[in-house]
């Protein structure tokens, strides 16, 4: 058996693992507009609302690949009351995820980022806009004791953690504390994929970061591979985690691990990229699966690094098949 046709018969064991993802819950809303005329108000276009999508997004988008991967995924997450909300729950659902864990909160909107596409028959369709709608408020008490009771009730039997930290204040202290703490007393990985401040979560298994959010943590610009490998090392070792796993875009991945070793893991096509919107999502959602069924990292990573391949090449926050990421490697 070849090495690649090895790591395609890995895909099978991610099935049914267990796994809590905890974190921002994000509605991607596309609302498309057919181009009507020019306003009389103002120099700007009259687009017809011609369709609205809902596609989870931030952690709820890791949420669905591990269920779409084959993974028994739990989400736990604040939302509002709110018909975006409801978008997420039915996707989450419809793949077979448990939403139990989402907590309803009447003051606070879901997060949600909406974009606008105008188009019409003789034109392209593109993003014009997009608009943002968060609370910027810390969670209240009452919130927090609702999430926290919820990672409770989700914990055991669990067999992998993420903590998906877009920087909306759902991974508070309390919430970071618990996972990190729970983890390591019952030998489970866990994996943290954190957009601005990495350094709070010191005793995680692993860390996800892409280069630009790495360059950011370490306070300086990383020019070549090496000073990526100096970069991940420290991070390593000043959060006492387990392995550090650096996405690239179209210069693949490089994982450092704790023992000292480095694998430098290439992109596995280069082939036109549709969207790198939720790539990182995918990536995480492999890699905590693939470590849940005690693969090993580098494995890990490999198989993500197809699955992420795959997500680009899909037009908006993707989500990828265990059939599709069989597939893929089989072919390669």
């Amino acid at each position: 058996m070849t090495d690649t046709q090895q790591l395609a018969a890995l895909v099978s064991r991610l099935q049914g693992r267990r796994i809590l993802v905890v974190g921002d819950i994000v509605a991607d809303v596309y609302i498309d507009g057919r181009i009507s005329r020019i306003s009389r108000e103002a120099p700007v276009l009259v687009l017809e609302q011609a369709g609205k999508t809902i596609i989870a997004g931030g952690a709820a988008n890791v949420v669905h690949n591990g269920a779409t991967l084959g993974g028994c995924v739990t989400a736990v997450g604040v939302v509002g009351s709110d018909a975006d909300a409801d978008g997420v729950r039915a996707i989450l659902t419809d793949a077979g995820a448990d939403t139990t864990g989402l907590i309803a909160d009447a003051t606070r909107p879901t997060i949600s980022k909406t974009r606008i596409i105008a188009g019409g028959r003789a034109t392209v369709s593109q993003q014009i806009v997009r608009l943002d709608n968060e609370s910027h408020e810390p969670l209240g008490r009452e919130t927090e004791a609702r999430l926290l009771h919820a990672i409770d009730a989700a914990l055991p039997g669990v067999d992998g953690i993420v903590l998906s930290d877009y920087g909306s204040g759902t991974i508070t202290d309390a919430v970071k504390e618990k996972l990190i703490r729970y983890a390591r007393a019952h030998g489970i990985p866990s994996i943290v994929d954190s957009r601005y401040d990495i350094h709070r979560f010191a005793g995680i298994g692993y860390v996800k970061q892409n280069d630009s959010e790495l360059a950011a943590a370490s306070g300086r610009r990383l020019k070549s591979a090496d000073d990526i490998i100096a970069a991940a090392k420290n991070l390593l070792l000043e959060l006492r985690a387990d392995g550090v796993l650096v996405t690239r875009g179209e210069l693949g991945m490089i994982l450092a691990l704790r023992d000292g070793a480095i694998h430098d893991i290439p992109v596995t096509d280069k082939s036109e990229v549709y969207d790198v919107s939720g790539a990182g999502d995918t990536c995480v959602a492999t890699v905590i699966l693939a470590l849940a069924s005690g693969i090993a990292p580098e494995d890990a990573a490999r198989l993500s690094n197809y699955a992420s391949g795959i997500a680009v090449r899909k037009l908006g926050t993707a989500t990828v098949s265990a059939e599709e990421l069989q597939r893929t490697i089989e072919r390669a």
